[in-house]
């Protein structure tokens, strides 16, 4: 009985493995990549070898694509071109595939903006283009990839306001602008019913945002980070945020808060770090936690 379970494990495996072999690259996402592979030059994808980029049977699918069958047909479902020092403005014909659920261009040199047409990647739930030289404002066409649940944005040259259409994602969980030139305030952010349902991390350091924090903000009852350090934000910290259920890293240092830190924060069961150095507090507020630089790895985020 156990031989015979394992011989048949062992024939879906193999038939799995033939179709997959045997299976041709949808020839909108070759073309798509060939573009590509041509704009970046040799010199960045030298190991782009053969025409077909989930690989032809002889030759290995291309580093940092993955493919995955759909019918008769192979996609490519993942790109991972990061740290390879890509030059130039935002590849356009990434946004040709279609089925991709993973980008990764994070650690380049990418410059100008970030292109609209990046919202035809509907089924995309992990964008990275952080540390890059993207520049201009963050396209509002980002809140029409419905499945995204990582965004992230961080150290770049953008400006303007974050669009607050990005509330309406009803997956996303963390989302990062942190280090770049954007202005505008939470309450404009936040300003649609219901924005942010999903959120768990929320980076907005490091730029000029001002204006208070709007007692609106503790309805995004999913929160777990606020990283507010490094703007212009001014006024009272209000109550009603210390009643965000599993807040725990709340970073509010070098901006331009005043009065009293409500008594709630300090017996707020899972808050470990609250740091408010740099502020116009009145005496008696005190830091929670010992102050660290918080970064967050990729693996924290695997679904």
């Amino acid at each position: 009985m156990a031989s015979s379970r394992c011989e048949l494990l062992v024939i879906c495996v193999l038939s799995l493995f033939f179709v997959f072999a045997h299976s041709k690259t949808l020839k909108r996402d070759v073309k798509a990549l060939n573009e590509i592979k041509a704009s970046l030059g040799w010199r960045v994808v030298y190991s782009w070898v053969g025409d077909d980029p989930c690989g032809d049977g002889d030759l290995p699918p291309w580093s940092g694509v993955t493919c995955s069958t759909q019918g008769d047909y192979r996609v490519v479902t993942e790109l991972e071109v990061y740290a390879v020092s890509i030059v130039g403005p935002f590849p356009i014909a990434v946004t040709n595939l279609l089925d991709l659920t993973r980008l990764n261009l994070r650690w380049n040199k990418l410059q100008d903006v970030i292109p609209p047409e990046i919202g035809e990647l509907k089924r995309l739930t992990h964008l990275y283009l952080s540390f890059n030289s993207f520049k201009g404002e963050i396209p509002k066409e980002l809140a029409s990839l419905p499945e995204l649940r990582y965004l992230y944005l961080q150290e770049n040259r953008l400006i303007g306001r974050i669009p607050a259409e990005l509330g309406t994602l009803q997956n996303l969980r963390h989302l990062d602008v942190g280090n770049n030139h954007l202005v505008g305030t939470i309450r404009e952010l936040i300003r649609f019913d219901g924005s942010f349902p999903a959120l768990r991390n929320l980076y907005l350091n490091n730029n000029y945002l001002s204006g208070g924090i709007p007692a609106q903000l503790s309805k995004l009852t999913n929160l777990e980070i606020v990283y507010l350090s490094y703007n212009k934000f001014i006024g009272n910290i209000p109550f009603a945020i210390s009643h965000i259920p599993k807040l725990t890293f709340l970073y509010l240092d070098h901006n331009q808060f005043t009065g009293r830190i409500p008594d709630a924060f300090y017996k707020h069961p899972f808050l470990k770090e609250m740091y408010i150095e740099g502020n116009m507090f009145k005496q008696g507020a005190n830091s929670i936690g010992t102050h660290i630089v918080l970064e967050v790895s990729d693996s924290d985020f695997v679904v």
